[in-house]
């Protein structure tokens, strides 16, 4: 009964989502329906100690991720440089190939070490560019940044520093370079496969004649751009560029310039606490933020002429996206707090547990884990947590090295974790003003195809041992 009531929660939330339906009023309702249905005396004390706890808990690290990023991604647009990034990408590969362009600056970034959110933000304006010159439909723009920033560069291209590929370090005394040959081989299944089905689907739609898109009905488009003359390529990519360079620098030089942890006694009346701050936990953060704080910096400085006039309407549209972005992705992260506590999830983890192949029992445990949490670091964080022992145990009796489990439990984290209410989904709908019925159907065919690269790895690994 337990399994069924965690299920009917996860079901009921997809459900609502794909309808369309607010996140951020229905995630609190599904999660604190499973917990009625389980014990109505923990409704109230999971809903303020848990579910609001790591809500907020989001919030207070992510919130200025969501803002830096969305209006990185904002001047980016009003620059012109967007605009100037797709013409040079058209010079490059062709007007025909507007989905390999944006596939290739989402994986720059990405592997570069820019947060998936901000790429959505930052790649979003010359995405919607190149889509409305190629007359390709606007819905096939979530699946083709799905296939470049939350895929192959994600979890499965060895040294990414994207935090699916940090974790498995700490429990396979690994480094981010594990089974190298393995994550390049589903790196280049993913991407063949990947852009393979989206070429199907715009030939499905130039067939049935298909454009870009009904003005009418569009929502959420970029500004046209109204200055006189565009950016050199090489000026619009330089923030891109700045923001990943930045951000392995920063990630770099906070630990040194800061140490393990920082206090600081404030400055008020009376005796005080120092607040002292864990710098590890909050380093890559940091870094982050301050390489958004340089490619903003970066924009204005090459292009403030442009940007000055549009600049106060267009921060408060940004604004108004980071608002909804990251109040439904930290709604998401509560509900999945509150459904791994309750009973049912552990019915769940006890039976994945019983799969007899070690890889294969660890691929389907931290892909279901990260489904049902919506959240792939969180769910494999979780199955790890729980599991890493008998994984480790498993694959020593099996000879498997540590660098497998690495790998495979990266790749697996980034595969069914991109369900219906998985905030990165929901936050690129929202970020490109679009539904779930109108694009998730490409975003779930990339995600079986990114959970398809798993096993094609473990048997990679198998017929080459």
């Amino acid at each position: 009964m337990s399994f069924l009531i965690v299920l009917a929660a996860l079901c009921f939330l997809m459900y609502v989502a794909y309808r369309g339906h607010s996140v951020i009023l229905f995630a609190p309702v599904a999660a604190l329906g499973a917990v009625l249905l389980t014990d109505p005396a923990l409704v109230a004390p999971m809903f303020t100690g848990l579910f609001m706890d790591k809500m907020v808990g989001f919030l207070k690290l992510y919130f200025p991720v969501f803002v830096l990023g969305a209006l990185f991604g904002k001047l980016i647009e009003l620059s012109g440089f967007s605009r100037s990034i797709v013409s040079a990408t058209i010079r490059v590969f062709g007007a025909g190939r507007a989905m390999l362009s944006i596939v290739a600056v989402c994986a720059l970034l990405t592997y570069g070490g820019v947060s998936l959110f901000v790429v959505v933000f930052a790649v979003y304006p010359f995405a919607a560019e190149l889509f409305r010159q190629g007359n390709i439909p606007k819905r096939l723009i979530p699946g083709t940044i799905a296939l470049g920033a939350f895929t192959f560069t994600m979890d499965a291209l060895p040294g990414t520093p994207q935090i699916q590929n940090i974790i498995p370090t700490a429990f396979f005394g690994t480094d981010s370079w594990a089974a190298p040959l393995l994550g390049v081989t589903g790196s280049v299944f993913i991407l063949i496969v990947g852009l393979s089905y989206l070429e199907w689907r715009r030939r499905v739609a130039v067939k049935r004649g298909e454009g870009y898109g009904d003005a009418a009905t569009l929502v959420n488009e970029p500004a046209a751009y109204s200055g006189a003359a565009l950016a050199h390529p090489l000026v619009a990519i330089l923030p891109l560029v700045l923001v990943g360079v930045s951000n392995k620098l920063f990630t770099v030089l906070i630990p040194q310039w800061y140490g393990a942890s920082h206090e600081f006694v404030p400055a008020v009346m009376g005796k005080t606490a120092p607040v002292v701050q864990e710098v590890s936990k909050v380093a890559a953060i940091w870094a982050v933020e301050g390489a958004l704080l340089v490619g903003i910096a970066t924009v204005l400085a090459f292009a403030w002429q442009p940007v000055r006039a549009s600049f106060a309407e267009g921060s408060k549209s940004a604004i108004g996206g980071a608002l909804l972005a990251s109040m439904n992705t930290a709604s998401e992260y509560g509900f999945g707090a509150v459904i791994a506590a309750l009973p049912g999830f552990l019915v769940v983890a006890n039976a994945l547990a019983a799969i007899p192949d070690p890889l294969v029992n660890e691929a389907v445990t931290v892909t279901a884990l990260a489904g049902i949490t919506g959240s792939a670091s969180g769910g494999m964080s979780i199955a790890l947590a729980a599991m890493a022992d008998s994984f480790i145990a498993n694959a020593q009796a099996a000879g498997i090295p540590m660098e497998v489990l690495h790998r495979v439990a990266a790749m697996a984290s980034g595969g069914m974790d991109t369900l219906p209410h998985n905030g990165a989904v929901i936050t690129l709908l929202a970020v490109t003003g679009l539904s779930h019925r109108q694009s998730y159907k490409d975003i779930f065919a990339i995600t079986a195809i990114k959970t398809l690269a798993v096993f094609v790895v473990i048997a990679t690994y198998y017929l080459t041992a």
